[in-house]
């Protein structure tokens, strides 16, 4: 009587397996919108040019319909961070000059988190698994060290401005980053970046309204990078402190 009791406990463990296209369908649908995005040419409203083209009707549309206008905002910028398109820093400018400083701040860091984990989560589903499965033990180790100081690294990546914002949401899906250490660290690490481009946005009336150029270079001042780096460089003692201690601990033996 013992065998088909245990068969039946192993079945009601297991679950009902998924069939393979599961796997794949979070990444077919960011391929299905990467497709409709460069047929209706939706990539173009993050631009300098487009802010300066629109201002006027875009003020206007916030100051009538501020609830939409807040929902459409979170909604593109969403569907920009998932899908890695380029031109999200020009959606954190925009919110500033949209809904201010502190507004726009806010709606940044919430979307951009938003976006950026469910691009994890879709990763982490399609690809994430399958690799660790076929990768080997060098990607167990890799994942060992990089779990020692998941925190720092995260948060590095995030302050870090020469790292990209969709490389730093694929990296930890590859690693086995619990989603609760991806959210937390996503949202705290990109504030510093979206409070300095909100703010520029807020500021950037009277701009829009010359023929000074705006681009990504003008924004990214040395003040600015400076200010970036130094943050990295303390989410990154963590990581530096715990490798001296292993230095000399090493030593010491």
């Amino acid at each position: 009587m013992a065998g088909p009791h245990k068969v039946s406990a192993e079945h009601s463990t297991a679950g009902p397996r998924r069939p393979p296209w599961c796997r794949w369908l979070p990444i077919g649908v960011i391929a299905l919108g990467l497709i409709l995005v460069f047929v209706f040419d939706i990539d173009e409203f993050a631009s300098a040019q487009h802010l300066r083209e629109h201002q006027q009707r875009l003020t206007e549309f916030v100051a009538a319909h501020a609830v939409q206008a807040v929902l459409i905002y979170l909604a593109v910028y969403i569907v920009f961070v998932a899908l890695s398109l380029p031109g999200a820093i020009w959606l954190t400018v925009a919110a500033g000059f949209l809904f201010g400083a502190v507004m726009g701040s806010i709606l940044s860091v919430l979307a951009a988190t938003v976006g950026a984990t469910l691009l994890f989560l879709a990763t982490k589903t399609s690809l994430g698994d399958y690799l660790r499965a076929h990768a080997g033990p060098w990607l167990a180790k890799v994942e060992r060290g990089f779990a020692d100081n998941q925190w720092s690294y995260l948060l590095m990546m995030r302050l870090f401005p020469a790292v990209p914002f969709f490389i730093a949401n694929l990296v930890p899906a590859f690693l086995g980053v619990p989603l609760s250490v991806f959210v937390i660290t996503t949202f705290i690490g990109i504030i510093p970046a979206t409070v300095i481009f909100a703010t520029i946005g807020a500021g950037l009336g009277s701009v829009l309204q010359t023929s000074a150029e705006l681009s990504l270079h003008s924004l990214m001042t040395p003040q600015v990078k400076g200010a970036l780096i130094g943050l990295a460089v303390l989410a990154a003692m963590p990581i530096a402190v715990k490798f001296l201690r292993r230095r000399y601990a090493s030593k010491g033996r």
